[in-house]
């Protein structure tokens, strides 16, 4: 039959890239990022320049089609490959990032007369502004005593789909009267491939609080919310929940003929990124973490029962790998911190003298950071500078970095920033082990593992655990043409499973990061402390960080 390939497309928060890759082991033949040309729309509309509330967080609909359009033939341009070799494409994105549709799927925002409407455009995954619905979410639940909650950790997220659907209700009714659909940005990129519109499970199920057995929760839930939203799910979320790896449908000529590819080719159902990049590193079995680490980080891991684990983003079967229950947990900003640190509160001389040395500001972090021993900074932070998404899920609480003095370094701040989030995830790890599900071993993808040989050291001392990281730049674009593949089928040059795919595609380093012991233990009293911060401004006995937040939009 010859060689075979699929082409993965991973939508990030600020870009989408594009890989192309052989089937019979797994080689990224070509790769291609696109840039969203609208980036994150966080300010002000484009267009009109409306200026947007606190919390917000919009994208533009056509910066994912215009990735389609650019990175797709570039992978096939630079290959070489016939794209009569091509059999099929999918795609994975952030979530849950969401927008309304008309009955004829065109987004709402689309239309000239809604553009200067913010509640008509995409909403991206860390759009937060819909954190009152979601508190009301949580405690009407469980009044309620509703089944699903614990599920989720006890707590549904503000980024989630019903959140933000009810606050559009809320705030717009007349584009919640207009939109037929409201869609996961994934599964709409699907459809404009397909020309059908269908759901993943992967996120109806960790996203919008579907279950595979139960469905939605019942109509009474949602009436006790709203009288308006009773009958949601079976309107504006109506439509059938596909399975991961199943065939969307054939890629139309139109769209076909934009990308270069042939028609009709298997387009896999649309997956979530931090989920389809389990597979890409060979994780096909219990006990396992896969940290999908960049702007944030997603924790993925798999079980063989459905457990309650506080602050889990939820515990889906068949979420990740058909036949076993899939497990996510997060932290909404670990990448974003650093890159803030850098952007906005570094002095001048640092970038000089990384300059100087022929280095990038990050590069020369590191190697100065790396220069302390765990403990020797004096610093201790929180890592909630985006919230935190488990395990407390409360997107109101802020950052916080104790211990400066006037002798306090930037590259001390920055290490003790990296400490953070590897303090974050120790406290996730815990929570999974707490509830009687496994952690062995931790495996790492994404931008940050790629860039960063401290970090990835430090997480592998605070966890105490060794950590694998993938060999592939492009983890989760991987996982998409993985879930291709499988789309496409044996008969097709593909595969009939993930688990057959994944052992052939799935690659990792051999170079891993093993903890060290004096550092261990260091850690660990540094981790004491972590917790007695995390729970005194975070469980509620010192809520400083929302009342902050309160006088600031008081006066805004």
């Amino acid at each position: 039959m010859g060689k075979k390939y699929t082409i993965g497309v991973d939508y990030g928060t600020q870009s989408g890239r594009a890989v192309l890759v052989e089937l019979s082991n797994g080689q990224e033949v070509a790769d291609h990022v696109t840039p969203y040309p609208h980036h994150v729309i966080d300010e002000r509309l484009p267009g009109s320049g409306k200026k947007l509330a606190h919390d917000w967080a919009l994208q533009h609909p056509d910066d994912y089609l215009e990735v389609l359009r650019n990175s797709v033939p570039a992978v096939v341009r630079e290959s070489g490959i016939d794209p009569e070799d091509i059999i099929g494409i999918g795609i994975d994105f952030t979530a849950c990032t969401m927008l309304p549709v008309d009955a004829k799927g065109e987004p709402l925002c689309l239309k000239p007369e809604l553009q200067d409407h913010p509640h008509s455009w995409v909403k991206l995954w860390k759009h937060h502004a819909a954190q009152p619905e979601a508190d009301k979410i949580n405690q009407i639940a469980a009044q309620r005593g509703e089944a699903f909650l614990p599920r989720y950790g006890g707590k549904i997220s503000s980024e989630w789909m019903i959140a933000k659907v009810w606050q559009i209700l809320d705030e717009a009714p007349e584009i919640y009267e207009q939109t037929d659909l409201f869609l996961e940005a994934t599964d709409w990129v699907i459809s404009q491939m397909t020309g059908k519109i269908v759901r993943n499970s992967c996120t109806a199920g960790y996203k919008a609080i579907w279950h595979k057995q139960e469905g939605y929760p019942d109509k009474e839930y949602f009436k006790a919310l709203d009288p308006r939203l009773e009958h949601l799910t079976e309107t504006k979320l109506r439509g059938n929940v596909i399975p991961l790896g199943t065939n969307a449908g054939g890629l139309t000529e139109p769209m076909a003929a934009l990308m270069g590819l042939k028609p009709g080719i298997a387009v896999a159902v649309g997956n979530v990124d931090a989920h389809a990049a389990v597979p890409a590193v060979g994780v096909v079995t219990p006990g396992k973490l896969v940290m999908a680490m960049g702007t944030s980080i997603c924790h993925m891991l798999l079980g063989t029962e459905e457990k309650q684990v506080e602050g889990m983003c939820g515990v889906v079967e068949d979420g990740i790998i058909p036949g076993l229950f899939g497990y996510e947990a997060g932290q909404s900003a670990v990448g974003d911190i650093f890159e803030w640190y850098v952007e906005e509160a570094l002095p001048a001389y640092v970038k000089e003298a990384a300059a100087n040395e022929g280095l990038g500001v990050h590069a020369w972090l590191e190697k100065e950071a790396a220069l302390y021993k765990p403990g020797q900074t004096g610093l201790l932070a929180l890592d909630w500078w985006n919230g935190n998404r488990s395990v407390l899920v409360d997107t109101d609480l802020t950052g916080l970095m104790l211990g400066m003095t006037l002798l306090t370094k930037p590259q001390e701040i920055y290490r003790t920033l990296l400490e953070a989030t590897a303090f974050g995830t120790r406290k996730i790890v815990d929570a999974f082990h707490s509830s009687g599900v496994q952690v062995d071993a931790l495996y790492a993808c994404g931008g940050l593992p790629q860039k960063n040989k401290l970090l990835m050291q430090i997480y592998a001392d605070v966890t105490n655990r060794e950590i694998f990281v993938a060999d592939s730049k492009q983890t989760p674009a991987l996982g998409a043409a993985i879930f291709a593949a499988v789309a496409a089928g044996e008969a097709a040059g593909g595969y009939d499973t993930v688990i057959a795919a994944a052992e052939n595609m799935a690659r990792v380093k051999d170079e891993t990061f093993k903890p060290i012991p004096e550092n261990v233990e260091v850690y660990d009293r540094l981790y004491r402390e972590y917790n007695l911060l995390h729970d005194y401004f975070g469980r509620g006995e010192n809520d400083v960080m929302k009342r902050l937040k309160s006088i600031k939009k008081s006066v805004e």
